[in-house]
């Protein structure tokens, strides 16, 4: 893909992302795609994912930086949203959570093989257990 393609790309992902559709969200992944230091494969991402939108049913990202080279994605995100449901054990606390995740993707014929970032939610549970 062009440079504009994948920002154009990159921004659908986005969307599926913040209408919390798992299944558009699956078309954007390598069945196996691979994750830095969390488990691999599609299923894993979208089970990752659910569980995150059941306890922030109002989460959110919005796109801050993007930068395309060859078939990589750099992105710097914020995203946030409000805690109502247990989530990695921490029973609901109503609050409101604001993280920047910072991710580094390929993407190869329109689906994410590769993945490392700050996806992995320390962050957010520091916010949680404060």
């Amino acid at each position: 893909m062009e440079p504009w393609q994948m920002r154009e790309w990159f921004a659908d992902f986005l969307d599926a992302y913040n209408r919390h559709d798992l299944a558009a969200i699956r078309s954007f992944l390598d069945p196996s795609v691979r994750r830095a230091h969390l488990p691999s494969g599609a299923d894993a991402w979208v089970e990752d994912l659910a569980d995150l939108f059941r306890a922030f049913p109002d989460w959110r990202w919005r796109r801050i930086q993007l930068v395309v080279e060859d078939d990589r994605l750099a992105a710097h995100l914020r995203a946030g949203g409000t805690h109502v449901a247990e989530f990695r054990g921490v029973t609901p606390t109503r609050r409101h959570v604001n993280v920047a995740e910072f991710g580094m993707y390929r993407v190869v014929s329109g689906r994410i093989t590769e993945f490392t970032g700050t996806a992995d939610h320390i962050e957010l549970l520091s916010q949680l257990q404060s």
